[in-house]
C-alpha cells in the first residue's frame, strides 16, 4: 500500500472530477486531395498561433502539412500526419511552473520521421475496427465509450484494447500501426516549441478541453465541460495535430519510469527491466487541471485501466 501511495505521489495526481458546458472552435483546416497513392501530394492547410501570458493571440501562422488517409471501411478513414525528423529537449526545465520531478532530467532525443493520427481515435473509427476487423488477441466492444458521439474520442479504453486496435489495423493495411513511444508523443506535441504548451506559456479553455476550475499562468479560470469534446473542436499545433492538450489522456507504448535517468535518446519504446506494472499516458484530459496538460506532463496507470478519460492515437 505504501508503494502505491508513493507511486501516486510521484505522478502528482490528487484527484479527478466532473462538470461542464461546451464551446466549440470552428475548424479552419482545409483538406486538399491530389493523389492518394502519393502521400507527399496530399496536404491540408490550417492556422496555428501563440498566446501571451494573458491568453491573447500574438503570432498567427498559416501552415501546410502532408498527410495520408488510411481507409478503414467505405469512406471512414484515419488521417495520418507526416511528422518530420528532428531533435528536441524532452522533459521540463527546473524553472517551469508546476512541474514534477518525474519530468527530469531534461535530455536530448533525436526522432526519426513517422506518421501520427491527426486526432485521438474517434468512436466511428473504433466501432469499425472493433466490429468488422478480425480479432488478433482480444475481443473489442464497439460501444465501449461512456460519452456517445461518432466524432468524440473513444474512451474507457485499456492499454491492451488500444494495442489490439493497432494490431487489427496493422493486419488490414500491412503497416506497423502501434501506440507512440513516450518520446515520439512529446516531440509531436511540442512541434518545435519549448514552452509549457504548444500555444505558449499558458493555455485557456478556449484552446483545449480540461478542467477550467484550475488555471496556469496569469489567466483566469475557465469552463469545466464535464465530458469529452469532438476531436476537431480546438486549434492544432504546428505539425497539424489536434487535442494533444486535454480531452483524453493518451496511452503510450512505454513502461512507466519514475524519471528520465538512463532514458533512450533515439525515440524508441522504453521498456522496463523490472517489468513495470504501469504504462505511460500523456496529454491530460477533460477532468484534470491545466498543469497536467503541459507538453512535459506525465501520468501512468495499470494497463487494464478503463476510465472515461482514457483514449489513444496511433502511429506507424
Amino acid at each position: 500500500m505504501r508503494n502505491r501511495r508513493n507511486f501516486i505521489k510521484s505522478l502528482g495526481v490528487a484527484g479527478l472530477g466532473l462538470s461542464g458546458s461546451l464551446l466549440l472552435h470552428k475548424d479552419i483546416a482545409r483538406t486538399k486531395k491530389i493523389n492518394i497513392s502519393n502521400p507527399s501530394e496530399n496536404t491540408f492547410t490550417f492556422e496555428t498561433f501563440k498566446i501571451d501570458m494573458r491568453g491573447n493571440k500574438i503570432k498567427i501562422q498559416r501552415l501546410k502539412v502532408p498527410f495520408i488517409k488510411e481507409y478503414l471501411d467505405g469512406e471512414i478513414f484515419i488521417e495520418m500526419i507526416s511528422i518530420p525528423n528532428g531533435t528536441f529537449q524532452m522533459g521540463s526545465p527546473e524553472t517551469e511552473a508546476k512541474r514534477l520531478p518525474n519530468e527530469s532530467p531534461q535530455h536530448q532525443v533525436t526522432i526519426t520521421s513517422f506518421f501520427m493520427s491527426k486526432y485521438p481515435i474517434n468512436q466511428e473509427q473504433w466501432q469499425i475496427v472493433a466490429s468488422k476487423f478480425p480479432k488478433i488477441n482480444i475481443p473489442l466492444n464497439p460501444n465501449i465509450s461512456k460519452f456517445k458521439g461518432k466524432y468524440l474520442p473513444v474512451e474507457s479504453i485499456s492499454w491492451y484494447e488500444a494495442s489490439e486496435f493497432c494490431a487489427r489495423v496493422s493486419q488490414k493495411t500491412a503497416k506497423n500501426y502501434r501506440l507512440p513511444s513516450e518520446s515520439e508523443w512529446e516531440y509531436a506535441c511540442r512541434a518545435n516549441t519549448n514552452t509549457p504548451f504548444y500555444f505558449g506559456e499558458t493555455i485557456t479553455t478556449n484552446l483545449a478541453n480540461y478542467n477550467g476550475n484550475s488555471n496556469y499562468g496569469e489567466i483566469s479560470t475557465g469552463v469545466w465541460r464535464g465530458q469529452t469534446t469532438q476531436v476537431d473542436s480546438f486549434p492544432g499545433n504546428a505539425f497539424g495535430l489536434y487535442d494533444m492538450h486535454g480531452n483524453v489522456w493518451e496511452w503510450c507504448a512505454d513502461d512507466w519510469h519514475s524519471n528520465y535517468n538512463f532514458a533512450p535518446s533515439d525515440g524508441i519504446i522504453w521498456k522496463s527491466e523490472s517489468k513495470s506494472l504501469y504504462k505511460v499516458l500523456r496529454g491530460g484530459s477533460w477532468n484534470i487541471g491545466a498543469r497536467r496538460c503541459r507538453s512535459a506532463s506525465r501520468y501512468a496507470l495499470i494497463p487494464d485501466s478503463k476510465d472515461n478519460f482514457l483514449g489513444f492515437r496511433v502511429v506507424y
